[in-house]
């Protein structure tokens, strides 16, 4: 019997790619399987990428404990993992004395939650935040909400497992489980097999039809569909804090926030969805522009760069599901992960690792290393730094993406890294070319040719995400 490993997760967003990381701490023999050609790639590819205080979550759930903690968690898992992150507080927006009540009552839960807020008048708030609307009147203030990269942080949780010896599979999509005897018996859909002592159902939007392969599923998952809008970064005055709406029975509402790249996010929209669906409409898109016009006064919707969708996977209970099976003995099952899922990661890693880890009495690995290596940007190098790196690695002196400045240099140290890009996708998250306003229109085929060339493959085989995908078709006479 072949494939045999300690710990198998099912499921390669940021939930499973944290608990691979802390499980990678103790001497384990572990393996992560994800459906797609890369992590991240979907529910963690598509969301607000915030990292929410701990304000808004009922006082004793799941969701207030992990989200309180992993805020706590992010700014040194940030530094360890070198990934983008930044602490610029939140404000949610009263537009009226009905309003303010719900700030009042969202006050007193941040204080049972263990959360620092407080609540701002009109004068202080326009001037933390000169472009509001005159309308708004009040916010709660939360100082310890930050921004981060979604995608960076799960690649970053990978490549750090990785790093310590956790293996990853990717295009591995999992149609069968198995009990044999001890053992969990895998069946991926490329005819591998895999067994394992304990197995972690991270599987989010698909979890419930996972778990329903070896026992009926106690709650069931509700897609809803969040689009947004990304503006350029045009403007570093435009807003500092993420503004959020008043919140209601079905959301947090429409949002607007910085990003870590320096671009503005409006949204989302909250809709049920199938799991499948990250189409956009104009419908949609415009109403968005509707509700945030109430947040911030004339916004410019010329900088427009792009929109698209993400779809959230909402358990029919208001709370997050972290807990092994009462059924199967060694299932873990880590699902429902809702906002605010993204703040909770790094708390619910850690936490179904140990479980695990006491599950099967492991030792801890005296050679882990929490840090990843650096990614290099070239944005924070001085010009004399960056001329030396130059004359050392001329391929940091060929700038592929001019609108996010980003040079060959960087992109082949994206592919080459564990948990490396292996399409235009792939390169586009971890380093940002084809994130600018052209979307790609200048420097995607110089990214399939540096894919090309770095993975040995002919360029008729890059994918732009997952496998069939494929971008070119033919060459033009004599452009090989």
């Amino acid at each position: 019997m072949q494939n045999i490993y300690d710990v198998l997760i099912i499921g390669g967003g940021v939930i499973g790619c944290s608990i691979a990381r802390y499980l990678s701490k103790f001497k384990v023999n572990g393996i992560l399987l994800e459906k797609y050609n890369d992590v991240g790639d979907e529910t963690s590819n598509a969301n607000s990428a915030i990292v929410h205080s701990g304000y808004d979550p009922l006082p004793g759930s799941k969701k207030a404990y992990f989200n309180v903690k992993g805020n706590k968690m992010m700014k040194d898992l940030a530094e360890e993992l070198d990934v983008p992150f930044i602490q610029n507080g939140s404000l949610t927006i009263a537009f009226n004395d009905e309003e303010l009540k719900t700030l009042k009552s969202l006050l007193e839960r941040a204080e049972t939650n263990g959360v620092r807020a407080r609540i701002v008048e009109f004068d202080e708030l326009h001037q933390m935040e000169p472009n509001l609307s005159d309308e708004a009147k009040y916010a709660l203030f939360c100082e310890d909400s930050g921004i981060i990269s979604p995608f960076n942080l799960t690649v970053g949780l990978m490549e750090n497992a990785m790093d310590n010896g956790f293996k990853l599979a990717l295009n591995s999509e999992v149609i069968n489980i198995e009990k044999s005897g001890d053992l969990y018996h895998i069946i991926t859909k490329n005819n591998k097999d895999y067994y394992s002592k304990v197995l972690v159902n991270a599987s989010g939007l698909y979890s419930d039809d996972l778990l329903a392969l070896l026992e009926k599923p106690k709650y069931k998952i509700i897609p809803r569909k969040g689009e947004y809008i990304v503006l350029d970064h045009f403007n570093n005055n435009f807003c500092k804090h993420t503004l959020f709406m008043c919140p209601t029975k079905v959301g947090k509402g429409v949002l607007i926030s910085p990003t870590t790249s320096f671009n503005y996010i409006i949204g989302p929209s909250n809709d049920l969805s199938n799991k499948a669906d990250t189409s956009t409409d104009s419908l949609t898109i415009n109403d968005l522009k509707t509700i945030a016009s109430k947040l911030i006064k004339n916004i410019n919707y010329g900088e427009t760069i792009r929109s698209f969708a993400g779809v959230r996977a909402n358990p029919d209970i208001d709370d997050f599901i972290i807990e092994e099976s009462k059924v199967n003995e060694n299932l873990f099952n880590v699902a429902g992960i809702m906002s605010p899922g993204l703040a909770s990661s790094p708390a619910i890693g850690e936490y179904v690792a140990n479980l695990i880890k006491e599950k099967l009495q492991l030792e801890i690995s005296k050679n882990f290393n929490p840090n990843r290596r650096k990614v290099l940007k070239l944005s924070k190098l001085d010009e004399n730094t960056y001329n030396e790196l130059i004359k050392s690695n001329p391929s940091y002196g060929h700038i592929v993406c001019r609108c996010e400045k980003v040079s060959e240099g960087e992109i082949i140290d994206a592919i080459h890294r564990n948990c490396g890009a292996r399409t235009v996708k792939g390169v586009k998250k971890r380093c940002r070319p084809g994130f600018g306003r052209c979307n790609g229109s200048f420097c995607q085929e110089e990214v399939i040719k540096i894919l090309a060339r770095e993975l040995g493959c002919d360029k008729s085989e890059i994918c732009y995400s997952d496998k069939g995908s494929e971008i070119l078709k033919f060459y033009p006479k004599g452009n090989k």
